[in-house]
């Protein structure tokens, strides 16, 4: 197996034996984000800063709220009257017309009825008359058009706030997509997939949802406290103050709560991504998985992630979710006080029947929004922990950026030159070191030597996949930090040990895929790059030729046939530069010498540089470069380095040694065969 960890063409590719094996890019080593929690108040403020390019929307948004709650709020006032007139009207038919209130009043009290009398005198009734229908049927209207108004309101609220969130996100979408493009390739190889993935997908979604449930409430509660608290007290001022004592009660259950389960919801949203990063892999490498008999460790590894994800998960949620009863617990405490107070009011007759109806339902509407938002506090907090790990990816390092006023090559050659380079993936083991080596134009480059040598490394720094610790790499006499990054790399192709396919057809593959064909190449070129890699050839073994389609593990046709379709995808595309990563390793040996006729075709007029372990098949390129530790130690042709009797001697020998029996080892080994 080779010492490269080939990624799809285009992508980087970073030798096991070379990359760092832990990453940093999101804190601790493997990606994954700290037990350290959250900072709650600077992200939340900075997640609520991206609503500022909707401002407009988003003021409209508190001014139909605004109205919306202030007709809701006037509603139990006036229902109030409702209740008075009905009241009013059942007292004031049981007595005489002829008879003033005044009267009944001083009649009643010099009966012995104190508290009667303090009670009819609160009271706006009219003696002999029964309740006013007119007046009912007109305060009744009155309300119903005030709720409906609210109704109307609320709903263009939350039908403009769902744009606002949704448009947000879409934002947020878009710039961790242009991001991850504009992040080294380093970043991805600390970075876990599936913890990446998590990143990107889940969290986004969590945040999406925490925006779209919490603005829209927190807003709308935040005014209903206001706008109830003010009517309140209209209404009664000495109520409105035992309604405030809820308050701080309130504010100090949910600090409290909030603050044990805030590290929870980081610690469920971080074990979600390393949950998800341990399924893809598992789901990725299931076949390797089956062939070695993981699958109980695998099993194993997973029920324990699964477990913690279930600790943390339980943990937050039971912790905040002990804030809603726990405050409907005090708005019921807050709810006997003020309906004890105000019967002795309405007994006294310093407040009338609807008016204490009315500041009970202000009582029940004012420890709702309450409730409301300290019940919201986990939902918040989970989205704002979402938020934090999506800032991390926003807030990654990037690659260097392109010069902005870059060079471009004036006359396309394909001449590279090494001057002095040095690179290492880790500041404190060396990779390369003082490399020097030039490749003129229309040459095969070579490339040779043991696991981890640094061969890969070589045609990533050509690719500015990584950037040089030291010295330069030209192409044509232009330094390649000059030109953009597409300006280079659309120079050159590359067909990499590890073949990448996409969701399509075969066509699809080698010519019409938008980001990575080539879309000025007719049927006749793409039909020519076929039968010269002879893809041509098991094409029409399948029932839809051409338009065979294969998803994107290329899962119905085989490792060779996958192969061949990347050689023709580079053959197609006519590159200036050529690099071929162990390109035919996974086709047969007949294949493989109609393949090596094919990449001779491709190869000339073009500098190319080829990686392979087998050796056999460079013997024509026109330099061999030998590499060990990061280091050329040999350099020539096929025969020029055999007769050396070194490194690429005891390296091509190697591979025709025989295995060595008991009678062998008996036998003094003799010296190297050498075949040319």
């Amino acid at each position: 197996m080779s010492d490269e960890v080939a990624a799809p063409e285009g992508e980087q590719t970073v030798k096991a034996t070379d990359r760092p094996t832990t990453g940093r890019a999101f804190g601790p080593p493997g990606g994954i984000p700290g037990d350290k929690s959250m900072n709650f108040g600077p992200s939340a403020k900075r997640l609520l800063r991206r609503l500022r390019p909707q401002r407009v929307q988003v003021s409209l948004v508190v001014v139909l709220a605004v109205f919306s709650v202030g007709l809701a709020v006037l509603g139990p006032k006036i229902l109030g009257k409702v209740t008075d007139i009905i009241f009013a009207g059942y007292i004031g038919k049981k007595y005489p017309s002829n008879m003033t209130k005044e009267q009944i009043i001083e009649q009643t009290r010099a009966a012995g009825n104190g508290r009667v009398a303090d009670l009819l005198q609160g009271v706006d009734l009219v003696p002999g008359a029964g309740i006013d229908f007119d007046a009912l049927r007109n305060v009744l209207m009155l309300v119903l058009a005030l709720y409906l108004g609210s109704f109307f309101l609320s709903w263009m609220q939350g039908y403009i706030l769902n744009g606002v969130v949704q448009r947000t996100v879409l934002d947020l979408r878009s710039e961790v997509e242009d991001k991850l493009n504009r992040l080294p390739l380093s970043y991805f190889d600390g970075a876990p997939r599936g913890e990446l993935l998590s990143r990107v997908t889940n969290d986004i979604d969590n945040i999406s949802t925490s925006l779209q449930q919490t603005l829209s409430q927190l807003l709308t509660s935040l005014l209903t406290v206001v706008g109830v608290l003010t009517m309140m007290f209209v209404v009664s001022p000495l109520l409105a103050l035992i309604a405030l004592v809820s308050i701080p009660i309130s504010m100090i259950v949910t600090a409290v709560i909030a603050k044990r389960s805030q590290a929870r919801f980081v610690a469920q949203w971080r074990h979600t991504g390393a949950l998800n990063g341990q399924i893809e892999e598992a789901f990725t490498g299931h076949e390797l998985v089956k062939v070695f008999g993981r699958q109980k460790e695998i099993e194993a590894s997973f029920a324990t992630k699964n477990e913690e994800l279930y600790q943390a998960a339980f943990g937050a949620q039971f912790i905040s979710g002990l804030i809603m009863p726990l405050m409907m617990f005090v708005g019921n405490l807050n709810y006997v006080v003020i309906a004890v107070v105000g019967g002795l009011r309405v007994a006294s007759g310093q407040l009338s029947l609807g008016d204490v109806q009315a500041f009970i339902q202000y009582s029940r509407q004012f420890t709702q929004p309450l409730t409301q938002v300290a019940s919201m506090a986990n939902l918040l907090q989970s989205g704002v922990a979402s938020a934090e790990r999506v800032f991390e990816v926003l807030d990654a390092e990037e690659q260097v950026p392109d010069d902005k006023t870059p060079e471009t090559v004036t006359q396309a050659r394909g001449r590279v030159e090494f001057e002095h380079v040095s690179f290492s993936y880790n500041p404190d083991k060396p990779l390369i070191t003082d490399l020097s080596l030039v490749a003129e134009p229309g040459m095969t480059v070579a490339i040779v030597g043991p696991t981890g040598a640094g061969k890969t490394t070589l045609v990533n720094l050509i690719m500015r996949f990584y950037e040089l610790n030291g010295g330069r790499i030209t192409l044509d006499g232009v330094d390649i930090t000059e030109l953009t990054r597409h300006d280079l790399r659309s120079r050159i192709g590359m067909v990499l040990q590890d073949t990448w396919l996409f969701g399509g057809t075969i066509r699809d593959n080698i010519r019409d895929n938008i980001l990575y064909g080539n879309l000025n190449a007719s049927e006749d070129d793409m039909l020519a790059a076929a039968k010269a890699t002879y893809v041509d050839r098991f094409v029409h073994s399948l029932p839809d030729g051409y338009d065979t389609v294969i998803d994107e593990e290329g899962s119905n046709v085989s490792a060779g046939e996958k192969q061949l379709l990347t050689i023709a995808r580079a053959f197609l595309a006519d590159p200036q530069l050529l690099i071929l990563d162990e390109a035919t390793s996974s086709v047969d040996t007949r294949t493989e010498v109609l393949v090596q006729r094919a990449m001779a075709a491709l190869r000339s007029d073009r500098t190319s540089f080829v990686i392979a372990h087998r050796l056999s098949t460079i013997r024509d390129a026109n330099l061999i470069l030998v590499m060990e530790n990061g280091a050329i130690v040999e350099q020539g042709n096929h025969r020029e380095l055999l007769a050396l009797n070194g490194a690429y001697s005891n390296l091509y020998n190697a591979q025709f040694s025989g295995a060595v029996t008991t009678e062998e080892e008996a036998v003094p080994a003799g010296p190297p065969v050498l075949r040319s």
